[in-house]
């Protein structure tokens, strides 16, 4: 066996090894260490940009001593804002100093019970939906019915799918299928019918504004609960594995008009896990 050989064969196995997941990277876990309990979670490695930036950020002490200083029943639960700490009653708080981050934003990842993702401003402001990392937010949500999800699912597409149609199908269109029909020009009709079905199915297929609610999707919002608005427009790049009770304990105190607790839900520390 010739040695240029046997080093590629070599190659080859090392990274099929790796492909296979001998060279993957654990994901990175984290503790929430609260006045009212210990989360645990995991960061995503698919969403790289986020990870890192909150591994600094923790590592770096920013999050210690802030509040959950936002907090709304079947929704969500927010906190490490800056400004939060050492906070007075009714003190407006969330605009602390921002580290602003690219989105990640991965189909494979929504927001289900635990998901744990970053705010951000607005659309009107921010176009490309950055994140602002110096903060994050964790979910409760409510669980749904399957018709439910069905009629949210119905609520998007039906309309997306109506406009694509009549974008190709159109009455000029119709008008010379019903003309080769009547004329019984069984070749013509089906070349100009199998066009249209094929426009309509390609533009379908690259439409990213319909929803599409996959099997784990599914039961992860019906069993668990879930926020599917916030779906496609925010970073989740982590989730709670361990102390979702502890979301719920968060999530069910009493509020002021701000939605912050009327008792002060304190960080105590965010511990990156080696």
């Amino acid at each position: 066996m010739r040695p240029y050989f046997f080093i590629g064969l070599l190659c080859f196995l090392f990274t099929t090894a790796s492909v296979r997941g001998l060279g993957q990277t654990k994901e990175t876990l984290v503790l929430i260490e609260t006045n009212m309990g210990t989360m645990k979670a995991k960061l995503y490695n698919d969403t790289p940009i986020h990870r890192d930036h909150f591994i600094r950020l923790a590592k770096a002490g920013h999050y210690d001593g802030t509040l959950f200083y936002r907090t709304i029943k079947n929704f969500i639960i927010q906190g490490g804002s800056s400004d939060s700490r050492n906070a007075v009653p009714g003190q407006v708080i969330g605009f602390g100093k921002g580290v602003i981050i690219d989105a990640e934003i991965k189909p494979n990842h929504y927001h289900k019970k635990g998901a744990l993702a970053a705010p951000r401003q607005p659309d009107r402001v921010n176009f490309f939906k950055e994140s602002d990392i110096s903060q994050f937010y964790i979910v409760q949500g409510k669980k749904y019915t399957p018709e439910e999800l069905k009629k949210i699912e119905n609520a998007a597409n039906v309309p997306i799918k109506k406009a694509i149609q009549q974008k190709y199908f159109t009455k000029e269109k119709k008008a010379i299928l019903d003309t080769l029909r009547a004329q019984k020009k069984v070749a013509e009709f089906r070349e100009i019918a199998e066009k249209i079905k094929t426009d309509i199915a390609f533009e379908w297929n690259l439409n990213t504004d319909k929803i599409h609610m996959p099997e784990d999707k599914i039961e992860a919002y019906t069993t668990l609960g879930g926020v599917h608005h916030l779906d496609k427009e925010y970073t989740v790049f982590g989730e709670v594995i361990e102390g979702l009770d502890v979301i719920d304990r968060i999530a069910a105190l009493k509020t002021d008009k701000q939605d912050r607790p009327l008792t002060d839900v304190k960080i105590i520390r965010v511990k990156i896990i080696e």
